[in-house]
């Protein structure tokens, strides 16, 4: 089994024929490893730009490519090309997160056109690597970078040039060499072959805006009295704002009014549902002032 870590180097740009901004792959980079994930080859190829004649000034500080590296550079599709040959022997794919996917995705449908990136076993090893780091003790919260996954794993990067697509490469396969483990491993090779696969990476998930969405369960709609515990009477609509649908609810029993809100979050696979009920201020204590601090 081989494996191949892949990163990309991007630069937003502006796309005259679809008059939008896309991010154009500038760099491929990416380290082919054996079964012991030792280097056995690697790819670095400089893109040339389909539709733009210079790069940032913000991407040439971050990756050290310039305007005439960059028009130095081959097509797309020749880089395209150099990658499905480096890959031919179909090895598992990995990136540091998926986001280089969606650069990929963005760059076939509006680039490429026919020619596709072979990638067929693929791994997210952002992922892989975050949740080997909570194994090992450690509060990851959010999306960990990968100097700082370097960092928690003791692999010095001084020598390396980050931000350079086979640079990056090169310290993801030391990352993996660290903190290999087959069958949790194993857990998280996708198929990029079935098409739901790209369907779910490209889907954005969204805030329900109707209440009589067949994705909100009726019975989720129900709420009871804080106090006595009996079922509340609705006397206002559900109405959307900032990402919730809010409604006035009675109880009758207790001649209280509440704020009943409901957040319901369309993912791919399924619905992230969330409701809260708070007593609502009467007008007494809406209108009720602060005092003044004294005044020193």
């Amino acid at each position: 089994m081989e494996y191949v870590i892949l990163d990309m180097e991007w630069d937003s740009a502006f796309f005259p024929p679809e008059k939008r901004f896309i991010n154009q792959i500038i760099q491929i980079g990416a380290v082919k490893l054996d079964e012991r994930f030792n280097i056995i080859d690697t790819l670095d190829v400089t893109v040339h730009s389909s539709f733009s004649k210079r790069v940032s000034k913000r991407f040439t500080t971050l990756t050290g490519i310039t305007k005439q590296m960059m028009l130095s550079g081959v097509s797309l599709e020749e880089g395209v090309k150099a990658f499905n040959e480096f890959v031919k022997n179909e090895p598992i794919i990995m990136t540091w997160s998926d986001s280089d996917l969606y650069t990929i995705v963005d760059n076939e449908k509006t680039i490429l056109k026919d020619l596709r990136f072979d990638i067929r076993k693929y791994v997210d090893l952002q992922k892989y690597i975050q949740n080997e780091l909570r194994l090992k003790g450690e509060e990851i919260k959010s999306q960990i970078a990968l100097s700082g996954a370097a960092e928690l794993f003791s692999i010095k990067t001084d020598d390396f040039d980050l931000h350079t697509a086979k640079d990056d490469s090169i310290i993801c396969a030391l990352l993996l060499k660290k903190c290999y483990n087959k069958e949790r491993f194993s857990a998280y090779i996708k198929d990029a072959t079935d098409p739901e696969f790209y369907k779910k990476l490209t889907f954005r998930a969204y805030y329900i805006k109707d209440i009589n969405s067949p994705f909100i369960p009726r019975e989720y709609l129900n709420f009871t009295c804080l106090d006595c515990k009996k079922p509340l009477v609705r006397k206002t609509s559900f109405n959307f704002h900032n990402n919730s649908l809010f409604a006035t609810m009675y109880c009758e029993n207790c001649d209280k009014e509440y704020i009943a809100r409901i957040s319901a979050r369309k993912t791919y696979d399924d619905v992230k549902l969330r409701k809260k009920l708070t007593l609502k201020k009467t007008q007494e204590e809406k209108d009720e002032v602060q005092p003044l601090p004294e005044k020193v």
